[in-house]
């Protein structure tokens, strides 16, 4: 991560993926980093796709 204020969508270039950029979440953009980390930890993977 970036800084303590900021999870790793901060580097991303989404606007939707940008807003998140802040929350207090372990945030992952979709790729493989994420599925390896679920799968190290025996954990689902939680998707959003966004909303309107």
């Amino acid at each position: 991560m970036t800084d303590n204020k900021s999870n790793r969508l901060i580097t991303e270039k989404s606007p939707y993926l940008l807003q998140h950029a802040h929350n207090p979440v372990d945030w992952f953009p979709w790729g493989q980093e994420a599925f390896q980390k679920a799968a190290r930890e025996s954990k689902p993977v939680f998707l959003s796709i966004g909303y309107s």
